[in-house]
C-alpha cells in the first residue's frame, strides 16, 4: 500500500512551504484588487455627494416658494436683486443672502454643498456662509437653483 509522503520540518511538524504561502497571498491580492475595481468606492462617494446636492437645491427652492406662499406671493427681499445670471448664495461680495429671509421659518438651516459649502457658525444673521449653490431668476419670476460643483453631471432645479 502506497501512502502519500508527508513533508516534515526538522522538528517533525507539518507546515507550508514559502512558495505555497506566497501563491495564496498572491491569489488573495488579485481577488482584492478585482473586488475594489468592481465596487469603485470613489463612484459611490461621488453619487452620494450628488444626491445630497440634488436634495439641497430642491430644499432651497421649496423654501423660496414656502416664503412666497406665506407672504401673499411676494418673493424673499434678498431675491429682488436676482437676475438671469447665476449668483452665489451666501454672504460673500456679490452673493445673495437668503438665510435671513428663509431660516428658520421656511427651512431649518441653509444647506451647504458637501465639498464647497462653508459656514462659520450656526447663526446665519451673525455668521458668514457660502452654500456652494447658485440662484438665477427668469423674466417670468421662475427661479433656478443650481449646484456648480456637481461631479460628472449637471444639477439644476427650476420652478
Amino acid at each position: 500500500m502506497n501512502l502519500p509522503k508527508i513533508r516534515k520540518t526538522r522538528l517533525g511538524q507539518r507546515g507550508f512551504t514559502l512558495v505555497e504561502v506566497l501563491v495564496v497571498v498572491g491569489i488573495l491580492a488579485i481577488l482584492l484588487a478585482i473586488t475594489l475595481v468592481a465596487i469603485n468606492p470613489n463612484q459611490h462617494f461621488q453619487d452620494s455627494r450628488n444626491s445630497q446636492r440634488s436634495s439641497n437645491v430642491t430644499a432651497i427652492l421649496d423654501a423660496i416658494y414656502e416664503y412666497e406662499s406665506a407672504h401673499s406671493g411676494n418673493v424673499p427681499p434678498s431675491l429682488s436683486s436676482a437676475t438671469s445670471t447665476a449668483t452665489g448664495i451666501g454672504t460673500g461680495v456679490g452673493h445673495i443672502d437668503l438665510c435671513a429671509d428663509l431660516v428658520p421659518a421656511d427651512i431649518a438651516d441653509m444647506p451647504l454643498d458637501p465639498t464647497t459649502g462653508t459656514k462659520a457658525g450656526t447663526d446665519c444673521a451673525a455668521d458668514d456662509y457660502e452654500t456652494g449653490y447658485e440662484v438665477a431668476k427668469s423674466s417670468n419670476n421662475r427661479f433656478t437653483i443650481s449646484a456648480p460643483a456637481a461631479e460628472g453631471t449637471t444639477i439644476s432645479v427650476t420652478r
